[in-house]
């Protein structure tokens, strides 16, 4: 059976994505290793971030966070540079950069490498 999952995500340039991870949400990762980092987080889950030329590529949301406080988190968020993204196509429209559907809401971003990024909080 498996026993824990994580994401990775791609990174154009390591650096300029660490940065961001610090700098707009506050993270740090818990291993540096040449050419990927790993970041652990209070909840015991984890994810990588790696340097590829793939990056920026995927047109998906590639890593959610749940929280128990969407539009706190969105105002934190956008005082360290963080701007969501707005939406408009069949069966989701953002109100403000927020999606809200039957049991959460949801806004998403961007980081510097092109990944789409989801915070959530469940209704």
């Amino acid at each position: 059976m498996f026993k824990e999952v994580h994401t990775v995500l791609p990174a154009a340039d390591l650096k300029r994505a660490q940065s961001f991870y610090h700098d707009a949400l506050d993270l740090d990762p818990a291993e540096v290793h040449d050419g990927f980092l790993v970041y652990r987080l209070d909840s015991g889950n984890a994810f990588e971030i790696y340097e590829t030329s793939n990056a920026g590529t995927a047109k998906n949301t590639q890593i959610g966070w749940v929280t128990d406080d969407l539009d706190g988190e969105m105002t934190r968020l956008r005082t360290r540079g963080v701007v969501f993204e707005d939406y408009d196509i069949p069966g989701m429209k953002t109100v403000n950069g927020v999606a809200t559907m039957d049991e959460m809401k949801s806004a998403w971003f961007r980081d510097t490498e092109g990944n789409f990024v989801c915070v959530s909080e469940m209704l």
